[in-house]
């Protein structure tokens, strides 16, 4: 059946602007995005045919264009149009986070550098370099390695901070495992990044390990 044959309230274009953009499902954010669908498939159909060939949606917005263009019902022109909406997506929130104070917005902070690396089909460990109001003056992404983990030399973090004069620093890396859990070597590292970064007044804030569905502080577990 065409979605325009369903009733007004289930329709997913009339069902946001009635409801917001958070009562819609994956499958149906997908469909609004896609706009129309495919020979015999409605918007809906092909939105939920691409997650589940796909997996999830963070698969779909990592997948390369050779990937993306073998699916039903999509080609290069939709996958333009996805990257850049991804793009536009972590401009909103860098220019978010650059007008406040990291530490009074933390939320918008997670969300900015969840929106970065949560996708990263491999391990990489990135920071937010901060002036002494705590306002960001850059995101960089620092290492990357395997999926397996990424080696973080202290030394290059503190060149890094260095050259931008920074004050303070929050870290970050992501787990491609999806779990959020910090390993053993995490809460090293952060120890001797604080140690490090200490030896020239730079203040180490948090290290966030960001997982699917979860971002764990190692601040909050005590470790810095």
């Amino acid at each position: 059946m065409s979605i325009t044959n369903w009733p007004e309230t289930e329709r997913p274009r009339e069902k946001l602007l009635q409801r917001g953009a958070a009562a819609l499902s994956d499958a149906e954010l997908l469909a609004i995005f896609l706009r129309t669908g495919t020979r015999g498939m409605s918007a809906i159909d092909l939105a939920c045919h691409l997650l589940n060939e796909f997996s999830s949606l963070r698969n779909l917005f990592a997948a390369d264009l050779d990937t993306f263009c073998r699916a039903k019902g999509v080609g290069t022109a939709k996958y333009v149009q996805l990257q850049a909406v991804l793009e536009m997506s972590q401009r909103y929130l860098a220019e978010t986070i650059s007008r406040q104070d990291t530490i009074s917005s933390p939320q918008d902070t997670r969300l900015y550098l969840k929106s970065r690396l949560r996708h990263k089909t491999h391990e990489v460990f990135a920071a937010l370099f901060l002036d002494n109001r705590h306002q960001v003056i850059k995101f960089e992404e620092l290492f990357q390695g395997t999926i397996d983990g990424a080696s973080v030399y202290p030394r290059e973090v503190v060149k890094k901070a260095l050259q931008y004069n920074a004050a303070a620093m929050i870290v970050a890396h992501n787990h491609p495992s999806g779990i959020a859990e910090p390993s053993l070597a995490d809460e090293s590292i952060t120890r001797r990044l604080k140690e490090a970064l200490g030896l020239v007044d730079i203040r180490l804030l948090d290290h966030l390990v960001i997982g699917d569905d979860e971002i764990v502080s190692l601040a909050e577990r005590g470790i810095i």
